[in-house]
């Protein structure tokens, strides 16, 4: 399991990705989720990606090899991220035909899904969420992110506090807590997690950081928010059918 969070805000784009693997738990690998294609002054085209590791894998080695060898099936020829998106979804189904159906056969989960956002010139950073089957979804005004992966343990903050009009630095605060609260509650998600904020129409790749274990601000965020729970939650007025008789 994993878990990756793009956030398509005014300010421009949040993804944070983290770099674990399991396959039971005394198999557990790391392996980077988040893959970055950028030509500065034209395009920055950025993937996380979750679940089965080798269709991932080779979907975005698909990708890369297309963009290598050039032509209309490459992400640089791409007029839009749309035409992106409907390029790794066609990757995605080009390679569930040829191993779909032998890793089911053999019980593996073959199901997989790609966040991708970005921005060509020419139009604002767009977003989308890339299903297994291939078929895809844009953030809108309503929905600013998007989560893969395990997502449940982590998605309550995001909620409350991630609108369109927040802050690229606050973002970035939000995403880290919502991994904290990840990584707390599901063994399967852990550092180090890589980070990287676009700035919208800058096209050129901005902050890109790895946090390892022992990040300071990561350990920072960790205590100073799990403190502030506690404390708000002493606060908290008691329900008066609540107390003993």
């Amino acid at each position: 399991m994993t878990y990756c969070l793009g956030m398509n805000l005014d300010a421009g784009l949040v993804l944070v990705s983290d770099s674990r693997t399991n396959a039971g738990v005394d198999n557990v690998g790391r392996f980077e989720k988040m893959r970055v294609f950028a030509r500065e002054g034209d395009r920055v085209v950025v993937t996380l990606s979750a679940g089965n590791l080798s269709v991932t894998q080779n979907v975005l080695s698909l990708m890369e090899q297309r963009a290598r060898s050039g032509g209309e099936h490459s992400l640089w020829a791409a007029d839009s991220m749309y035409d992106v998106a409907c390029l790794l979804g066609d990757a995605m189904r080009e390679v569930q035909r040829r191993d779909g159906d032998y890793l089911r056969k053999h019980n593996i989960e073959a199901a997989a899904s790609f966040i991708l956002a970005g921005q060509i010139r020419g139009e604002p950073p767009r977003m989308f969420l890339i299903y297994t089957e291939g078929n895809f979804i844009e953030t809108s005004h309503d929905t600013a992110f998007f989560q893969i992966g395990e997502i449940k343990y982590g998605k309550p903050i995001l909620d409350r506090v991630i609108q369109p009009s927040t802050a690229l630095e606050d973002a970035v605060k939000c995403a880290l807590i919502s991994f904290d609260s990840t990584m707390r509650s599901n063994i399967s998600v852990g550092p180090p997690l890589d980070v990287l904020v676009y700035q919208r129409d800058s096209l050129k790749v901005g902050l890109q950081k790895r946090l390892e274990e022992g990040d300071p601000y990561l350990q920072r965020i960790r205590r100073q928010w799990g403190e502030g729970l506690r404390r708000v939650f002493v606060e908290l007025e008691g329900p008066e059918w609540g107390k003993p008789g």
